[in-house]
Parts: C-alpha cells; structure tokens; sequence
C-alpha cells in the first residue's frame, strides 16, 4: 500500500512539473501554451500585453515587443532597405509573381533587420515582425490621399495582388515558424476623406458591402492566411469599426472563421470618445471595455491601460481580455518570437539589404508599373540624335520617387540622373514648382506628428514620449514638413524658359504632384489639396501653364507624370505628344523610366484606376454608395479607362472560345518588336440590371514575339461568376446567362456570350 502511494505522488509531482512548464512545452500548439500562460498572468500583466508597445512580462520570460512595423513597399522607418514602387504603381504591373518576389525581398531584409537589432539587444518600434500592410481598401475615389497605398479601384485585383503580398511577407507555409506577420487593414468601408475620418459614419447597402468593400479581405483571410487584419477608424452603420460586432463578428470571425489577430489603427479607440470625434463612449474606460469586448485584440495607442478599470466597473470580463491575449500571444509563438527561433538567421546575410538583386527587382518592377497613356506620331522611345531637355519639379527629387511609409535608402537614381547619364550634355532644370504658390506647413490637432511642427527642438522628445513615437521619425516628419516648402516656386517666368530651351526639340517635362502633399492626414491646404487628399484632380495651374507654352512654342513634349492617384490630364491629351505615367517610383525609378523612354524595355503598365476627364464626372467624395463609381459603375466616358495602357507595338485579339473550364482567347502582336500584354478578362451578368457593368475575373501578362499569335488560356472557375443574391444578401456563384468580355483594358472588349448550366 505504502508503495501505490510513493507511486501515485511520484505520477501527482511529474505531472505538477509538466503543467507548471506548459507554456515552454513546444510539443503544444501555440494556443495551448498561450492559454497556460495567460492562466498565470495578473490583470495589470495582461493589460500591458495588449498596447501596440508591450512591455516584457520577466518573470515568464516574455520579452518586451513593439506590433508596430511598416513595410507598405519596402522595409520602412528602420534605417536603409530597398524601395520598391509604391502599391498602386505596383498594381498597374497585373503582375502577382512579380509582387510576390517584391514582398519575398522585403520579409528577407525584415528578418535581416530584426536579427540585427536583437544583436545589439533590443528590438524596438519599426524592428519586430508584425508589418502593418496591405492597404486594400478601395481607391473608390482619385482624390483620397491615401489611395497611393492600395492596389487599385477593382475588388478582383486588390484581392489578387494582396494574396501575393501576404504570401511574400508570411513565408512558405512549411517553416518551422512564420516569416513575418502581413496585415490586412483597414476594416473596413474605409477610403477618405482624410480630414473627417476619425468622425465620419460609412452607410452603404449591403450589395455595395460585400460586391465591393469586403471581397479583397475575404480573400486574403480565408484564402491566404492573413495573420493580422487593423480595424479603420471611422464608424460603419452607426458602431466604430473596433467595436462593431457585424463586421468582427458575424462576417469576420463568424462567416469567414478568421482566427488570427486583430488589432486597431492608431489611436483609434480614442476617437470612440475625444470630443467631436465619433462620440460612442463617454470615457477611454467605457471605449476600452467596448473595443475588447468586441474582439479587437491589441490597440495601437494607449488606451487599453484602462482594461484594469474596466473589469473593475463590470464593464468589461476578464474572460474577453483572456481570450484576446491567446490569440496575442499564440502569434508570437507562430513567429518563433517568445522561443527565439528564427531559421533565417543563418542563411540571410547583411548584404542582402539594399543589395544588387533587390535592386535589380525593384527596377524590374519599377518598369512594368509604367502605363503609357499617350504616344502621338510615335514621339516616344526617343530617338538618337534628338536634341532633349528635362525640365519639371519632379525631375531629380528623390523623395517624391519614394512614396509615403517608405524606406529611406542609401542611393536612390532619379530621372535626371538616369537621363544624363545616356546624354551627358542633356539640359535639365527646375521650371517650375508642384503648385507655384508658398506655404508653411500647419499643425493638425489629429495627427501626434504634426504638433511637433510648433515645437523647438528640445521639446520633441516629449512628443515621442506623449504619442509612444520614435524621437527620430517626428525629427523626420518636421524637416520633411519644412523641406516641403522647397517644393514651391511662387512665380513662373515662361519666357525664360523658352529661352532656356532655344534649339531643343523634345522636352521630357517631370510633372505631377508629390507624397509631400497627397497622404496620410496631412496639414497641407493648399489649391486643390486638402488635408492630405485632393479638392480636385487637375494637374497644378502652373504647370499645365507651362506645358501650353511649350507647345504653342512648338516643342515635342513628353509629359512624365509622378503621382499617387489619376490625375484630369485632358489639356495635356492637346499640349503634349506623348504621357508616361510614372507613379512614385521607388529608388529605381529613374533607371526604369529610361529604360522605357530610350524603347530599352517596351511599356506594359495598365492603369488599375479609371482616369477621369476632371471633377465632374465625380460623385461627392464623402458619399460611398458604388453608383457611377469605378470602370464598374461609372456609365459617362472616362479619359483613360481602368486597364488602359498602350505599348510600342499594337495587339490583336481575335475570337475566343470556351473549352472547358477555360477560355481560350487568340492574341496577336502585330507589329515589329516583341511586348508584353496583359489579357484581361471581364464578366457581366445580363439579368442582373442593377449590378456592375463589367467586371475583373482574370488577367495574365503575356509576352508575345513580334508578329505571333499566342493563345492566352484563362480558367472559368466557381468564382468567376460570384453575382449578387437577395437571398443570401451576399455573392454567389450564379448559373444561366453570362457575358464574357475580353481584351486588353476596359473600355476595348469583345463580348462572348456564355451560358453556365
């Protein structure tokens, strides 16, 4: 008896031993680790957990970790890294291998970048693993500012090239641990305005909701495994997108059974109760109780230091604050973070960062985001011999091709360098500025950063302090602020500038606007600029002056337009012979548009936003109904239509043909030099008198010999006939009669008519 009993405590004490280690157990799934060590953590541990800047719980060894790091095209705000295109240039390639391949270099450099600094022995803000992108919200609307940073104004696309972006950060799905964390944000009926966005209330049916607004999300969570999807600030029906239980619950962790982390854009709980903001909650703690409880797992900010106060009140239960930490700490163990594990330590070296390859992709990708417009008389590639000028603000400006949430790399090629360096004697200057008049940046009372622009220089680390910020980047927003102001030229001497240009033929005039203007939440109010977005879509007075001077003085002008967004170019379809959009290019940029300038590479960019003639053909900016939106809903006639972009050579299409489930569609280079081509294929759904006009199911680039036939063979799956139901008030895959539209941009289709049994 007394032996059984030796035996029983000796089983009783190893399994004591083993429950007290379960936390470290790594033969656990990371949900039952992190269930064991939330069991053990007080409320006040717990608390500190779930703010975007954790602090380290020792006495279980968790390390201190900051969720927030960027990497929108490129591994931002932590010293050197390659810059890619920004997105919405990116989305104009159609090219998801590509993107792929980008987001593969960026989640290199990140681990690069994160074993670095745990070398010197600490990983701060901008450090970690956790990067906040993609943006695939909507770009409904050219004059949001924040549209740059998407992938364009179609669902299909936005859902496409986001699958290829998550794919690229995360890692292969075989690691021992994940590579990084993607995100993404924001969630949801979220794009502009910015100056209205911590207040505004997003109403839109529920057809608009899920054929618009929510398919890129799905995609990505219930397709590619996103590990992290931000909540937007504004209201959705009357709820603050972090609180509002439809879209967290029923759609999000409901319909789509999403399991990972979510977490609140900056500061966002705070707007559920600052004044004139959203006014939902009347104090941070009734904000707090209403955010966790709803699922938002992790705030950016400093609000959740009331979770304590909430569970006290009974306004919160700890129970909700347990299971959102899981779901914290499970990620962590996912990335190998709490265990230190990183596979990649090894075999990924310094050198990689900023180095040959990466920059060889991102000049890759820099030329196939180029669309060209326009090319009368066949002005472009430039011939040898012609006698060139570059003029323009945008032509030897490094941190306009850089785009916003961007790295800051260590050599950047703009335009002009890239031009002299084929023609040494090539005459370039300025001309004029972006907009011609002057300006002094402001501070905007909703953006932390920018209260920095009123404060000396030993009082900005208190800003830093206040916000939870880096010291470094509110140095780096006031003197990008104050640089800003380089920017302008208040008076334009036209002809002096003819003079200037006396003997050349072609002028290459570097146009358009800058991130220095269009962005996030910015204190700009200037003509045609708001707040960070666009009052309205034509390019600056002064130069749309300058370009009818030069050609009412006869010069051939080749317009390169550098811009986040569609801008009204409709003079300039008059004034210049030929237009290149050249988006923010990334720090090859200027490299790329040589190489397309000079015909080295032929353009293959298509536009993935409609360009619009001017303001008019509009909605109101803050009305986020979809009628007469986007190539899908917009019944006038645009100047360049979403898909469009021409090539140095001319493509056929002939009669295409069901077999299968494909459709086989003949494409026909028929001129004298080999291009590539993106196939596009729409769809449209003759019964349904209420819905899209055409929309994207597929597309694949496609490079054709010159004069030969390719056949492009493109699949007619389940969810290329995803039509809206009543019924189920929501998309499903629809039977009967179907139009199936094929080409090479929106506007130039051919129709084959389909029936699905």
């Amino acid at each position: 008896m007394k032996r059984i009993c030796l035996f029983c405590i000796s089983l009783f004490l190893v399994a004591g031993i083993a429950s007290a280690q379960a936390y470290k157990d790594k033969s656990l799934s990371p949900e039952e680790r992190a269930k064991d060590l939330v069991s053990r953590l007080s409320l006040e541990e717990k608390t500190s957990l779930m703010m975007h800047s954790s602090a380290p719980v020792e006495a279980f060894g968790i390390p201190a970790y900051n969720w927030w790091s960027e990497a929108l095209h490129g591994i931002a705000r932590n010293g050197k890294a390659t810059v890619f295109p920004q997105p919405v240039g990116m989305a104009a390639s159609f090219d998801e291998p590509l993107l792929y391949q980008v987001f593969t270099a960026a989640s290199d450099e990140a681990r690069v970048k994160n074993r670095q600094a745990r070398e010197k022995g600490h990983v701060g803000q901008y450090q970690g693993l956790t990067f906040w992108t993609p943006n695939i919200n909507i770009f409904r609307d050219p004059r949001w500012g924040r549209g740059m940073e998407t992938y364009g104004e179609d669902p299909y696309l936005t859902g496409q090239l986001g699958m290829a972006v998550v794919r690229g950060l995360q890692g292969p799905s075989d690691a021992p641990v994940l590579k990084a964390h993607a995100c993404a944000k924001h969630f949801a009926v979220h794009s502009g305005p910015e100056w209205n966005r911590h207040s505004y209330n997003a109403e839109v049916s529920e057809r608009d909701l899920r054929e618009t607004y929510l398919p890129a999300f799905k995609d990505l969570v219930t397709k590619a495994d996103v590990q992290e999807v931000m909540i937007a600030y504004n209201r959705f029906r009357g709820d603050p997108c972090g609180a509002n239980d439809y879209l967290i619950n029923t759609i999000l962790r409901g319909e789509w059974g999403y399991k990972g982390l979510i977490t609140s854009d900056c500061w966002a709980v705070d707007d559920f109760f600052q004044p004139g903001r959203h006014g939902y909650s009347a104090d941070a703690v009734h904000a707090v109780a209403a955010a966790v409880a709803a699922g938002t797992d992790t705030e950016c900010g400093n609000a959740y230091i009331h979770i304590p106060e909430a569970v006290e009140q009974g306004l919160l239960s700890e129970a909700d604050v347990d299971r959102n930490l899981v779901r914290l700490l499970a990620a962590r163990i996912r990335l190998g973070e709490l265990d230190g594990i990183s596979p990649w330590d090894d075999t990924l070296t310094d050198d990689i960062v900023e180095g040959p390859e990466h920059l060889a992709l991102s000049r890759k990708m820099a030329q196939e985001t180029l669309v060209l417009l326009q090319n009368r008389g066949n002005v472009l590639p430039l011939k040898p011999g012609a006698r060139i000028a570059l003029i323009g603000p945008n032509a030897d400006d490094r941190e306009m091709q850089w785009g916003n949430y961007n790295p800051v790399p260590e050599n950047t090629v703009t335009l002009a360098d890239a031009l002299k360096a084929r023609i040494p004697n090539l005459l370039t200057f300025r001309a004029c500025g972006i907009v011609g008049v002057e300006y002094m940046p402001k501070p905007n009372p909703n953006n932390p950063l920018s209260l920095a622009l009123d404060m000396p220089e030993d009082q900005l680390e208190e800003i830093a302090k206040q916000y939870a910020i880096g010291v470094q980047d509110v140095r780096n927003y006031v003197n990008r602020q104050n640089r800003m102001r380089q920017s302008f030229l208040p008076e334009l001497d036209v002809e002096a500038v003819l003079r200037e240009l006396e003997g050349i033929d072609i002028v290459v005039f570097a146009g358009g606007i800058s991130p220095r203007f269009e962005g996030e939440e910015m204190p700009v109010e200037l003509p045609g600029f708001k707040g960070g977005d666009r009052t309205d879509i034509e390019l600056p007075a002064v130069q749309r002056q300058l370009l009818k001077a030069l050609h009412e003085a006869g010069k051939k002008v080749v317009l390169v337009n550098f811009s986040g967004c569609a801008i009204g170019l409709e003079p300039e379809t008059e004034t210049c012979d030929a237009i290149l959009q050249a988006w923010y290019p990334g720090q090859e940029g200027g490299t790329a548009l040589a190489d397309v300038l000079f015909g080295d590479v032929a353009p293959s960019g298509k536009l993935p936003v409609t360009f619009y003639r001017n303001v008019a053909q509009l909605p109101d900016f803050e009305d986020y109904n979809m009628k007469g939106r986007t190539y899908r809903y917009f019944q006038g006639s645009p100047l360049f239509a979403f898909g469009y972009g021409l090539s140095y050579t001319t493509f056929k299409y002939g009669k295409a043909r069901v077999q299968g489930n494909s459709i086989i569609i003949p494409v026909k280079n028929t001129g004298k030099r080999s291009a590539t081509e993106v196939v596009q294929l729409y769809v449209r759904r003759p019964a349904d008198a209420e819905g899209p006009l055409k929309s994207l199911r597929a597309f694949r680039r496609v490079e054709i010999p010159a004069g030969k036939t390719v056949n492009v063979c493109l699949p007619l799956e389940e969810e290329t006939f995803l039509g809206w139901s009543e019924e189920a008030q929501d998309m499903v895959s629809q039977k009967g009669e179907w139009e199936l539209l094929y080409g090479g941009s929106s506007d130039a289709l051919q129709t084959l008519k389909y029936t699905r049994k």
